[in-house]
């Protein structure tokens, strides 16, 4: 009995030592994948809450290595930040690959080249110019220019060289840590210098020139990198490759960041409050309002807003509201919309168009805007000069009847009530008199 117990944990253990290089195959297979992930247009909060928790997923899942396809003029400061960290503190080897071909990297671009753990291109691709936007437009003159730093673009003022300097130096340690030129980092921002694919593989930019995903990840294959300190040797060449696609969370963030669709929002929001208002209902259109101003409310702060625009914009939308209820023949309503429009043209502190209020929206909404306070000086006007309805105006042109004789002041009755009565002619008692005007308490009549 006990032989026979003996062989069977034999057996037994034989098969599990058969089965565990299949498991081992298994387990390499559900964790050997390279998911890719996509950078198509200008870097925002969409695009920095779809790297983030994807490779955040990512890392959860066991996949062994994250790609990122890039192809981006820039984009905000903010957004670029969030993924950089992303990557730096990533658990998993990430590339970023400039492609596909005809693509570029372009400021914002660069620097998340710089902080991946492999830098490639595709050929026909570039990459720099990674000046901070608000440095390459024209600072105005001032009576007393400060003192320029050397190595610096002319007329720079103190704020533009703090911004430099900063982005400077935020190249300069991610080209250190990943081992890359830093000589070429610091003059992508200083003199917005670019270089082609081939260019910057010679100059120590990137890592690799590769056609495709499949060639990047032959040519991976072998290459040692730091991640999170540690040396790690590739093994890519032949892995699967995992596709990830922006969910619904990604195309939401993506609509509600647009600075004009925050604009449209915040105008239904306010005349939707102001019709429930003026004339309550159902409350379709305060809850109407009400949402569109809670939605244009996570856009903005999802945003780098200047304050002084979001301000601006709302003393306008009450100066214009303020004219529908308290008309001032137009003087509240020209100046709410004067300073909306100067709102609407600095409310996204950013020079990057895509997240700039259209010009053509902002004069389209400016029109409404004036249309709807035309119409209401209009009803305003028309109002006015129409004739009392009710009030002692309303017995001018009424006749009645002298109840005594007088020439300068007596009595009448008019409608069944008696009112003291002034002429300027003589009239007896029984005449039939018309009211002409009304002082004070006294009717002007004369004789009919």
């Amino acid at each position: 009995m006990g032989n026979r117990l003996y062989s069977i944990t034999f057996l037994l253990t034989a098969f599990l030592l058969m089965l565990m290089p299949a498991a081992a195959r298994l387990q390499d297979d559900s964790t050997g994948l390279v998911r890719v992930f996509e950078i198509d247009g200008a870097i925002g909060p969409a695009t920095s809450d779809y790297l983030v928790r994807g490779l955040g997923d990512a890392q959860a899942e066991g996949v062994y290595m994250a790609i990122i396809t890039m192809d981006t003029p820039g984009g905000l400061d903010t957004a670029m930040r969030d993924i950089i960290q992303a990557i730096l503190e990533s658990d998993i080897p990430v590339a970023t690959f400039v492609s596909p071909q005809g693509s570029r990297a372009a400021s914002a671009g660069t620097y998340i080249l710089y902080a991946s753990h492999v830098a490639a291109m595709a050929p026909a691709t570039n990459l720099g110019a990674a000046t901070p936007v608000q440095i390459g437009m024209p600072s105005l003159p001032t009576d007393a220019p400060e003192e320029e730093d050397a190595g610096q673009p002319e007329g720079t003022t103190a704020m533009e060289r703090k911004i430099l300097n900063d982005a400077t130096a935020y190249i300069t340690s991610l080209a250190e840590l990943r081992g890359r030129n830093v000589e070429w980092a610091v003059s992508a921002v200083t003199d917005a210098a670019t270089l082609t694919a081939t260019q910057a593989r010679e100059r120590n930019v990137i890592d690799i020139v590769a056609e495709d995903i499949p060639a990047l990840l032959a040519m991976m294959d072998g290459l040692e990198v730091l991640v999170n300190g540690e040396p790690m040797t590739l093994s890519t060449e032949g892995r699967q490759i995992q596709m990830d696609t922006p969910d619904w969370r990604t195309e939401f963030l993506r609509v509600i960041t647009n600075p004009n669709l925050i604009l449209i929002l915040g105008m239904l929001g306010a005349y939707g409050l102001i019709i429930e208002f003026y004339n309550p209902g159902f409350g379709f259109a305060g809850i109407t309002g009400a949402i569109c101003l809670f939605l244009a409310a996570y856009g903005l702060q999802l945003l780098p807003i200047n304050y002084a625009g979001l301000g601006l914009i709302i003393f306008g939308l009450i100066l214009i509201l303020a004219e529908a209820f308290i008309p001032s023949f137009g003087i509240l309503g020209i100046g709410g919309i004067i300073s909306f429009v100067i709102g609407g043209i600095i409310l996204v502190d950013t020079e990057l168009g895509v997240f700039s209020v259209s010009l053509p929206l902002l004069a389209a909404v400016t029109i409404a805007a004036a249309a709807l306070l035309v119409w209401t000086i209009r009803i305003f006007m028309k109002v006015r000069h129409q004739p009392a309805v009710s009030g002692i105006d309303t017995f001018i042109g009424h006749t009645g009847e002298c109840l005594d004789d007088f020439d300068k002041t007596g009595m009448v009755k008019v409608d069944g009530e008696i009112w003291q009565a002034v002429t300027d002619t003589p009239l007896e008692k029984g005449d039939r008199i018309q009211i002409e005007s009304i002082d004070g308490l006294e009717l002007v009549v004369k004789k009919t």
